[in-house]
């Protein structure tokens, strides 16, 4: 049987990346990034959302999207940054599949934020600072995933491989009794 794979993290942690180079290594699967769903149904980009709406507005967006893609089987889903603090997200997407926390150090994901203007809680005077409580804050929910993955010294691919690893050894192991 293969499990269905999602990916958590902080913002710039890899997931969108991550997901992309699994589904290459596994064609039979589909990817889902649920922000990219929510800019499509919604006809708008995240930050737009945010700025229009709200918020709160936009996570019970994210809550409706990812019930409606968990289902089914071969599913690689890479959800937003803060998705994973709802309880409801994480226990769905608990039972979906194998969760992998894409764990990164601090100063990594703000070199690869500092640059991109798009991540509206983020757009501040401060957005390192903002970024670390963040981390602190979601912390503690992305490690109730199944399997955490400290990308911070990985390459994209090794990245990957130990995914696919963790899936292939998921697969092997005997049921206890």
């Amino acid at each position: 049987m293969n499990p269905n794979i999602v990916l958590v993290g902080m913002p710039a942690s890899g997931k969108t990346t991550i997901g992309e180079l699994l589904s290459q290594k596994l064609p039979e699967y589909t990817l889902i990034d649920t922000d990219a769903v929510i800019e499509k149904t919604s006809g708008l980009k995240i930050y737009e959302i945010f700025a229009k709406y709200s918020e709160d507005y936009f996570r019970k967006l994210e809550y409706d999207t990812i019930k409606l893609v968990c289902n089914g089987k071969n599913k690689i889903i890479s959800i937003g940054g803060g998705a994973f603090e709802n309880p409801d997200n994480r226990s769905t997407l608990l039972n979906f599949g194998c969760v992998f926390y894409l764990k990164s150090d601090l100063d990594v994901l703000y070199y690869r934020i500092s640059q991109d203007s798009t991540r509206p809680l983020l757009q501040t005077d401060n957005p390192r600072k903002v970024l670390d409580n963040l981390l602190k804050k979601r912390e503690e929910n992305y490690q109730k995933a199944h399997f955490i993955v400290d990308t911070s010294g990985l390459s994209e691919e090794d990245t990957v491989k130990f995914i696919l690893g963790s899936i292939n050894e998921t697969n092997t192991q005997s049921p206890t009794k």
